[in-house]
C-alpha cells in the first residue's frame, strides 16, 4: 500500500481523492466499449471526498478498478478497435484525463450484495445490478445479488481547495486558549509548523491556472 500511495502522489503530494460508481452503469449484455462510449463528456462515477470540483477536467494520477463487467463482443464505437478489455478503458482513461499517469485493473468478479448487504437499490436493476436492455419492471423479490462496480483514486487539483479549506478552519480559532490542547502533548511551534506544512502541501496540487483560497482571502 505504501509503494501504490508512492505512486500517485509524487512532486509533493500526499493526498488523492476517492471516487466511486456503484454500481457502475452498464445495460446487460453491453460491452465495456459500449458502455463507455456512452460517458464520453463526462465520467460514469463520483467525487466521494469533500472537495468543491465534483467535475474534474484535469488530473495529475489516479488509479481505477472497474469489476463485473463481462467480455462482451463490442458492437462499432469510438472504442472498438481496442484488443482487450483492459486497453478499452485504460484508453478511455488518456481520453478524458490526457497527460495524467493512469493505472486500470479489471476484475471479472463483481461485488457481492446478497444478505447481510443493503438493498438500497434502484428496483429497475437486474439481480446482477445491471440496467435492464428493455423495460421489465421491477427485479425479483430476492433483490440485487451482485453489482458491478468501479473505484478510483485520483490526485488532482481540486484537492488544494479541499486543503486550503482545512487549513482555514485549524486557524480560525486561537488554540492558545484551549489548555487541553497543550497538555495532549503539541507544543504551539509544532502546530504552527504544521499548518505552514498543510498550507505547502496545497499549494503543491495549483495548477497555476487557479487563485489559491488564501490569496482570495488576502486580497
Amino acid at each position: 500500500m505504501l509503494h501504490f500511495a508512492d505512486s500517485l502522489t509524487f512532486s509533493g503530494r500526499k493526498v488523492v481523492a476517492a471516487w466511486a460508481a456503484l454500481p457502475f452503469p452498464a445495460f446487460s449484455g453491453s460491452s465495456l466499449p459500449d458502455i463507455l462510449s456512452a460517458h464520453q463528456q463526462e465520467v460514469p462515477w463520483k467525487l466521494l471526498s469533500s472537495c468543491r470540483q465534483q467535475k474534474v477536467s484535469c488530473c495529475f494520477a489516479q488509479s481505477v478498478v472497474l469489476r463485473g463487467i463481462r467480455r462482451e463482443k463490442s458492437t462499432r464505437s469510438p472504442l472498438h478497435s481496442c484488443e482487450s478489455p483492459e486497453q478499452v478503458l485504460q484508453q478511455f482513461l488518456h481520453t478524458q484525463f490526457p497527460g495524467a499517469f493512469s493505472t486500470s485493473h479489471l476484475l471479472q468478479q463483481p461485488c457481492d450484495t446478497r444478505p447481510p448487504f443493503p438493498q438500497f437499490f434502484s428496483p429497475l436493476l437486474t439481480r446482477r445490478g445491471f440496467l435492464p436492455a428493455k423495460a421489465q419492471g421491477y427485479h425479483p423479490s430476492g433483490g440485487v445479488e451482485s453489482i458491478p462496480v468501479l473505484a478510483a483514486l485520483q490526485s488532482s487539483p481540486g484537492l488544494s481547495w479541499l486543503l486550503s479549506g482545512l487549513g482555514r478552519q485549524l486557524r480560525a480559532p486561537d488554540v492558545r486558549r484551549w489548555s487541553s490542547f497543550f497538555t495532549a502533548g503539541v507544543e504551539h511551534d509544532d502546530f504552527q509548523e504544521a499548518l505552514e506544512e498543510l498550507r505547502t502541501l496545497a499549494q503543491c496540487y495549483e495548477t497555476g491556472f487557479e487563485t489559491s483560497e488564501d490569496e482570495a482571502d488576502s486580497d
